[in-house]
């Protein structure tokens, strides 16, 4: 671990479920190690996971903020889930949802702008040409 994150991983004695237990954590968002609940791990560079997958808590929130459903239904779009592990994502994010709704804003400008510089491609010409775009 790098620049005084407090991490506790991988002693065997250490609960399965990724429990952050000691001191400052590394990550973007301003938080204590408090703030880490069952089931969300953090890796090195503060990004928040749901534990033993490899799933991150942003995209299960986006998930629900595209679509509302309830844990229940999500563990049905994600049976590799259990339906604690979803309940445990959506708290983090509505726990940080400032933070996480500036990161999900940021990334779609990103796509957007990404888009828009492609919209004129060669390749998009040629599809044009060909008729199969737009």
């Amino acid at each position: 671990m790098d620049q005084g994150s407090s991490v506790r991983r991988g002693r065997a004695d250490s609960p399965p479920y990724g429990l952050v237990t000691l001191g400052r954590l590394k990550y973007s968002f301003s938080m204590t190690a408090t703030d880490v609940i069952n089931h969300i791990r953090l890796d090195e560079k503060g990004v928040a996971w749901i534990d033993n997958t490899r799933i991150k808590v942003i995209e299960v929130a986006m998930d629900w903020l595209a679509n509302r459903s309830s844990a229940e239904e999500m563990h049905l779009q994600y049976p590799h889930l259990s339906v604690a592990q979803i309940h445990a994502a959506l708290a983090f994010y509505h726990d940080h949802k400032q933070e996480f709704d500036k990161a999900i804003a940021e990334s779609l400008e990103r796509v957007e702008k990404l888009a828009a510089e492609s919209a004129d491609s060669p390749g998009r010409r040629k599809l044009r040409a060909m008729g199969l775009i737009p």
